[in-house]
């Protein structure tokens, strides 16, 4: 890896925490002024709940399959990375608990935990994981090629969140997807839908069934996810790998 495209790589990283640091210190402080303005902080944190769910769980499950495993080897950085493992359960439950909360005081303590977390969360990955990776010759740019839950979305690509990567076609927010003889496509869907149509699929299955997933993109990032939340408790075969189409079989063993 040259040293442009090594720069490159960790800076987009880094653009991308800046983002997910700004907009959850957002939606923090917002939750702080509703109550003081003695408005119902609710639905405010619904939608940082919802932000959590839908970027910052399946953000920090790609980066434990790419970069977090990558730095295992590392003499210098397992001990770090075995810590940072250990935060994410912490944000994970800290997340939970917000989610939880019910009292104005309760649901602006739990925000400002969780915003506090995640920031010297990311102020570790900056300022020590990505050095020790770069230092060690680590080529990120191939681990992370396509994986914009950590690269964040291309320059070009639409302004959305997903947690199944890039799309070029945002969806359709009208459309609809469900389980039909086994098969779901998504491929219609707005990306927020995308997510809440697959895990909604594969909670709705038995014990040894499985649904084909139908998607325009390798969703390999949401398999990151998966493994996250359902460990030993799914199966995933890749039926078809593009370029245009990817069919992969999900199961619940």
């Amino acid at each position: 890896m040259t040293t442009a495209t090594a720069t490159d790589t960790v800076q987009a990283i880094r653009n991308h925490h800046e983002r997910l640091g700004r907009t959850m210190a957002d939606h923090a402080v917002t939750i702080a002024r509703a109550v003081d303005q003695l408005h119902s902080p609710t639905d405010r944190r619904d939608l940082l709940v919802a932000f959590c769910a839908e970027e910052i769980v399946p953000h920090a499950a790609a980066e434990e399959e790419t970069l977090y495993r990558a730095a295992l080897d590392l003499p210098e950085a397992a001990l770090l990375v075995q810590a940072m493992t250990a935060e994410h359960v912490v944000l994970r439950n800290a997340i939970a608990a917000l989610r939880d909360a019910r009292t104005p005081g309760e649901i602006v303590g739990a925000a400002a935990a969780v915003n506090a977390l995640f920031q010297a969360h990311l102020e570790k990955e900056n300022e020590a994981l990505l050095p020790a990776l770069v230092n060690a010759g680590v080529d990120i740019a191939t681990l992370l090629d396509g994986m914009h839950d950590i690269l964040g979305e291309p320059a070009a690509a639409s302004d959305h969140h997903c947690t199944c990567g890039g799309h070029d076609d945002p969806g359709d927010p009208n459309a609809k997807a469900e389980v039909d003889g086994g098969v779901l496509d998504v491929r219609t869907l707005v990306p927020a839908q995308r997510h809440q149509q697959i895990f909604a699929a594969f909670e709705a299955l038995t014990a040894g069934s499985a649904f084909t997933l139908v998607n325009d993109h390798d969703p390999k990032p949401l398999r990151y996810q998966f493994a996250a939340e359902h460990a030993g408790g799914f199966t995933w075969d890749y039926l078809e790998e593009g370029p245009e189409v990817w069919r992969v079989r999900i199961g619940r063993p």
